[in-house]
């Protein structure tokens, strides 16, 4: 018994009630009045009373985690993965609607949210279908496997409506490129991000309102460039890289002159008709696809596999781009408000811009050492919605200022790190890929909530850790972190 107490992480112990504590403070000062009439800090019927049923049975989880034999978590991750799935799956249909998403199961007065407890069931099966005989992530059938166990908890959330935690689980993907994932895949998905970005954000005219092709322009114009640095980090053949990108630069230059002054010299029915169908975006378009013909050739000629990896990425980034436009259209009213006002495509202080605009004066306002504990007037005055849960970053900006917002920030990439260095120390595969989970949830909650908060990410709603009210955040954290606490501890039996 001695050596397990001696092996137990005690830094990582004192970085979690830290966290735990000023949550539990600053929740209070979130739903404290200025005139002081909230009552008290430990009254059941305010969400700081609230949160301390919670931090006691978190207690209640962390002796009952500790004292289970993590042989436990080995052999039954799968079954644990299953029937959080199905609780997933059922909450689709028995789910209370709470601000227009299904994901809450109610119980009596409470409610609890299964798809927080799903992210420790998924990072426990990635570690057990990691941990299995002979497993390797680049053999194709694997990565299927492990993209599956991802894919599946994130579907059934989606269709739950509660899109911003579905998007929790693909931070996985980051411990597959620690498992040796190609490169490629994270190339793939910063051009994702870049091509939505780019096509979203000038798909309107800022002056006038109207649709506009400029973004489709802009995005096929970078393509082809794209497929450049492909040749050149990935493909490693220099020559035909440079080939690629002389070609290209010329081919949107001699298209552009044509475009502009071959009309005015054809007769006027030909020019009517050159100018309808010889467009900027046609030009563009015909490179991006000369691009991926380009690959295909010198995959056919020299059998390269690569050169037909970056083919498919080309055509792929082209239809992608397309289809961006053709989701983003679909998407609900206040969803694409929200990804405008983001983006800079529209100013709306009082509607979807609301709270980030709200946030941001909060926290400047606190300053450089900010107003005091409970002397916050923003948030006390409710200007800033959803700021016990979602936006409690805010009342710690403006009570502590930037010298108390450094302070959380620099906690939690202090547990991020410790987290990373403990899944470093493991002698098993299975405690090392759960740690690297762990970390990779952590990272992804507190970037995102903190970066929507300052306005850097579009506002997707999920809790920042063990700061935001709730039993199920507060409780999910928790067996996350304890889990691979345990399976530190043992890591002194395994030699």
């Amino acid at each position: 018994m001695n050596h397990y107490i001696k092996s137990f992480d005690w830094v990582t112990l004192v970085i979690y009630l830290i966290l735990v504590f000023a949550g539990w403070f600053t929740i209070n000062a979130a739903s404290y009045d200025l005139e002081g009439q909230s009552g008290s800090i430990f009254d059941f019927s305010r969400p700081s009373g609230k949160q301390i049923v919670w931090m006691g049975l978190s207690v209640i989880l962390i002796v009952g985690i500790l004292v289970t034999d993590t042989k436990f978590f080995t052999t039954y991750a799968p079954l644990i993965y299953t029937f959080m799935m199905l609780l997933l799956f059922a909450t689709i249909f028995i789910g209370t609607n709470i601000n227009g998403s299904h994901s809450w199961i109610k119980i009596g007065t409470f409610s609890i949210q299964p798809a927080e407890f799903g992210k420790f069931s998924t990072a426990l099966m990635i570690a057990w279908l990691f941990n299995t005989y002979n497993f390797r992530l680049t053999q194709p059938s694997n990565f299927v496997k492990a993209c599956l166990i991802i894919l599946i908890p994130v579907l059934l959330i989606i269709l739950q409506r509660e899109t911003g935690s579905a998007l929790v689980y693909f931070s996985l993907v980051l411990l597959f490129y620690r498992q040796g994932m190609s490169g490629l895949i994270l190339w793939m998905g910063f051009s994702m991000v870049l091509i939505f970005v780019l096509g979203i954000r000038y798909s309107i005219d800022l002056a006038t309102g109207e649709a506009s092709l400029l973004g489709q322009e802009l995005v096929l114009s970078i393509i082809p460039f794209l497929v450049v640095l492909m040749f050149v980090f990935y493909v490693e053949d220099y020559e035909s890289a440079i080939r690629l990108g002389v070609i290209s630069a010329l081919w949107l230059i001699v298209g552009s002159l044509l475009i502009r002054y071959l009309p005015v010299w054809l007769p006027e029915n030909y020019a009517a008709l050159f100018t309808h169908y010889v467009t900027y975006r046609n030009v563009a378009l015909a490179l991006s696809i000369y691009s991926a013909l380009y690959s295909l050739w010198f995959y056919l000629l020299r059998r390269y596999l690569p050169y037909l990896w970056v083919a498919l990425l080309t055509l792929f980034f082209t239809g992608w781009l397309f289809a961006c436009h053709t989701a983003f259209s679909k998407l609900e009213e206040h969803q694409r408000l929200r990804i405008e006002v983001l983006l800079g495509i529209r100013e709306d202080l009082k509607g979807a811009g609301y709270n980030v605009n709200q946030a941001k004066i909060a926290i400047g306002s606190g300053g450089l050492v900010g107003k005091g504990y409970l002397e916050g007037t923003q948030t006390k005055l409710s200007y800033v919605p959803e700021q016990e849960t979602d936006f409690i970053f805010c009342t710690v900006g403006e009570e502590q200022g930037f010298v108390g917002s450094t302070l959380v920030i620099l906690l939690y990439m202090t547990l991020i790190l410790r987290l990373i260095y403990l899944a470093e120390r493991q002698r098993t595969v299975f405690a090392q890929i759960y740690g690297y989970c762990v970390a990779c949830i952590f990272a992804f909650h507190v970037f995102i909530n903190i970066g929507m908060v300052i306005g850097l990410v579009p506002v997707i709603g999920i809790p920042l850790p063990f700061f935001s009210y709730g039993g199920s955040g507060l409780w999910s954290f928790t067996i996350l972190l304890f889990i691979f606490l345990k399976l530190d501890m043992s890591r002194v039996d395994t030699y």
